[in-house]
């Protein structure tokens, strides 16, 4: 990185939380480099050091879900209309956000081609000519893609005209195998935002009017936000046999009965990035879990004088090498800059640890060790520096999700009257009440408070109470909360 570009880097200023929150979150972006704009209002320019954290999620995400037989193909990126159209509840739900084709080759097409806002259509026309019999199932395909829907109000990673994602489309013989995949995709997802980006998580099932367009119960994984708002970070839903009827996907059963498939689609995009910088990050700027930063361990030079330099820079390359043998990702930055210049773009960077080391250091045999999450300095002999590294990460790792965790709980409410209810979602908690589920109710709720249903949790014990709204009769309570 050469100097102009550092010293572009530390201008950058960071808006508090506090002051306001919206721009603090797009100061981060900009100030780690993450993304930018690009040309057409409401896409996004993923920069290198952005792309690398979607890297990592890809390769982890990926390795999981082929322990689990699915396997990676591509389908084209343009629908005929016809297909979109062929779901009724599908194409009703995207229909406002569908950008649509209709000249090509300088000529205006037959049939216009919609942009893929999810390839359930495009998949599953080509999954009625794959499958035949039972000996066809399960059939188990995921694809890394881009997709396209008109967002009017954009924002960097969370809401984008075009984002990057995974879809996994699956057809099963039955609807409990159906269920079960898609509450084991679930699963997965929760894992990794536990495990590997530090994000507390709750699972639940959608309301009926929350629900994916099309399906017959939609699972999903819910994160609270430092600002107390939900994150929607996956969704896995049991779409029954809406779309193998519509799509003609069916098969011949062990005794030659024709039968309609069972599906399950399930997907995770580039928005959990931005969940990942809203609930770990601060005013200094950005702050990653070790298990997804892409570097986790910055080597910094101090050298007082050109002489110094040789010996200080040859010792980083030498402890370099020793933490890449031992896989931690690490890289040095032995740039002639003042040490405070370097200090503070790798702090604005999130890298969870960074090491210090000058000529008093080498000749004490030891390192300093500078925590990103706590700014805790710890002093290090150099002999043992992988071992003390890498209990350093694993610490680091549950202390963001510890942290992130208690912050849930304290902004976590069990109410009962309607301005109790009020009131919580006012000052940004997410809210357990009890709802009478009609539809109407879920809507009036959302339009006189912004809240909506984040899901009813799996772990939402039943017990008679009162609607918090209608004082009708519930069987248990649900989370309301407002959301990205």
């Amino acid at each position: 990185m050469s100097n102009s570009t550092n010293e572009k880097n530390i201008e950058k200023k960071i808006t508090s939380r506090k002051e306001n929150y919206s721009q603090w979150y797009l100061d981060i972006i900009d100030a780690a480099e993450l993304a930018e704009y690009g040309p057409v209002k409401g896409c996004m320019v993923i920069k290198p050091y952005g792309y690398a954290i979607w890297e990592n999620t890809q390769k982890i995400l990926d390795k999981k879900f082929k322990e689990t037989g699915v396997q990676n193909a591509y389908f084209p990126m343009f629908i005929p209309e016809r297909l979109l159209k062929k779901e009724e509840d599908h194409v009703e739900g995207f229909a406002p956000e569908v950008a649509v084709v209709t000249h090509a080759g300088g000529k205006k097409l037959e049939e216009p081609l919609v942009v893929r806002p999810t390839s359930e259509t495009i998949m599953y026309d080509v999954f009625s000519k794959w499958i035949r019999s039972y000996r066809d199932l399960p059939l188990l395909i995921n694809q890394w893609a881009n997709v396209v829907r008109w967002e009017m109000r954009p924002r960097l990673f969370l809401r984008t005209v075009e984002f990057l994602w995974q879809e996994g489309h699956t057809v099963h013989e039955t609807e409990a195998e159906a269920d079960g995949r898609a509450r084991q995709m679930l699963e997965i997802y929760k894992d990794f935002a536990e495990n590997t980006v530090a994000i507390p998580t709750i699972t639940g099932v959608k309301s009926e009017t929350e629900k994916f367009a099309g399906a017959k119960c939609t699972y999903t994984v819910e994160a609270m936000m430092q600002d107390g708002k939900s994150l929607q970070f996956a969704t896995s839903h049991n779409l029954g046999q809406n779309f193998s009827k519509a799509f003609d996907i069916n098969f011949l059963d062990k005794n030659g009965v024709k039968q309609d498939g069972w599906q399950t689609s399930w997907g995770l995009s580039t928005r959990t990035i931005g969940g990942l910088i809203m609930t770990h990050s601060d005013d200094k700027g950005l702050v990653l879990p070790p298990n997804i930063a892409p570097i986790q361990v910055i080597i910094t030079t101090i050298a007082a004088s050109e002489k110094d330099r040789e010996t200080v820079v040859n010792k980083a390359e030498e402890i370099n090498k020793i933490l890449k043998d031992k896989n931690i990702r690490s890289q040095t930055d032995t740039r002639d800059l003042r040490p405070g210049e370097k200090y503070y773009e790798w702090e604005k960077k999130g890298v969870p640890i960074r090491i210090e080391i000058g000529p008093k250091d080498i000749a004490n045999n030891s390192l300093i060790f500078v925590r990103r999450d706590t700014g805790e300095k710890i002093k290090s002999p150099i002999n043992n520096v992988a071992e003390e590294i890498e209990k350093l990460l694993n610490i680091i790792q549950s202390s963001l999700y510890n942290k992130a965790l208690e912050y849930r709980k304290t902004k976590t409410k069990t109410v009962d009257s309607w301005d109790d209810f009020v009131k919580a979602i006012e000052e940004g908690n997410f809210v357990l009440a009890h709802w009478c589920g009609e539809k109407d109710v879920e809507a009036q709720i959302k339009e006189e408070t912004g809240a909506t249903i984040r899901c009813i949790p799996f772990d939402s014990k039943l017990e008679k109470g009162k609607c918090v709204k209608t004082g009708k009769p519930s069987k248990q309570r649900v989370l309301f909360a407002r959301s990205y």
